[in-house]
């Protein structure tokens, strides 16, 4: 992916860790080469990718995806092997792939992606009611990550993914000034007093809700266990993310994470795992020729 569509891959990826070495595990019915021959060029040019078509009632269209940006990302790098290797690539496989360089280009690790899935013929709104949600509690997160065949150490991991991530001040500004959770016009005692005024001065109350505001603030664009270190100080953004440390079952990842346990590693066998999530192979599905609409 070309760096100067860095910013925007960001926002996008987001939105990946919500619905993507020899010791990582490949997923089923794809695999590592895939386009060796019909597209050998398909990484250096640049999940069934239904997240990606438009239109009224679609997955765009929902609640938790509103904000999204990035997608003219993934449409360039579709016209761009469109070109070279007409009908071959999936728009499934570029997101997977998009994914896996948002990180590379934010000094993370790298992963090798296993390939060959094909892109979905139905996109639905209403498909988006299982994504996590800001205000879900650890055992929500942990049932909806379960029922996709993901554990609580994927769990960890992929949200450990928005050290590079941004969120919409709309997402958490009640943790500052309507925390109902203990009364209204509290604020959420799980975040860090002395972080509350620059929390603030980036969301004010009445200030635009769609702003964007990292969600790592200690090393934003930047991939690192910045991110869980934010958490154990109480200054993660999401009440979803801080609750990472206030649950006894998440914490003691986080601490090994911060400790010695390579979240490089882990998060790219997670990534693995979650690209690969009701994947479409074979005949099943098509190759889109443009990725917001369906052939």
């Amino acid at each position: 992916m070309a760096s100067g569509h860095f910013s925007r891959i960001l926002i996008l990826f987001t939105f990946l860790l919500l619905a993507s070495s020899a010791s990582l595990v490949h997923g089923q019915g794809t695999r590592v080469g895939f386009y060796s021959a019909a597209c050998p060029r398909v990484e250096s040019i640049g999940c069934d990718a239904s997240i990606l078509i438009s239109g009224s009632n679609t997955e765009r269209t929902a609640g938790p995806n509103l904000l999204l940006r990035g997608y003219e990302v993934i449409d360039d790098a579709k016209t761009q092997l469109e070109a070279a290797c007409p009908g071959i690539v999936s728009c499934a496989d570029i997101l997977a792939l998009a994914a896996r360089d948002s990180v590379v280009l934010t000094n993370g690790p790298s992963w090798v992606v296993p390939l060959g899935r094909r892109d979905g013929r139905v996109s639905l709104a209403s498909d988006t009611a299982n994504l996590p949600a800001f205000t879900d509690s650890i055992d929500v997160q942990k049932q909806k990550f379960s029922a996709l065949g993901l554990n609580t150490q994927d769990l960890v991991a992929l949200v450990g993914g928005h050290t590079i991530g941004t969120s919409a001040c709309r997402f958490f500004q009640y943790r500052m000034y309507n925390f109902t959770r203990v009364g209204n016009g509290a604020v959420d005692p799980s975040i860090d007093p002395s972080f509350l005024p620059q929390l603030r001065a980036l969301c004010p109350q009445n200030g635009d809700d769609s702003k964007r505001v990292a969600l790592d603030t200690g090393s934003p664009n930047r991939f690192d266990t910045s991110y869980f270190t934010n958490l154990r100080n109480g200054r993660g953004i999401l009440e979803s993310d801080q609750m990472l440390w206030t649950d006894a079952s998440t914490k003691t990842i986080v601490q090994r994470f911060l400790t010695g346990l390579s979240f490089n590693l882990e998060f790219g066998k997670s990534m693995i795992k979650m690209s690969n999530i009701g994947a479409k192979i074979g005949n099943a599905g098509e190759i889109r020729k443009i990725c917001s609409k369906i052939n």
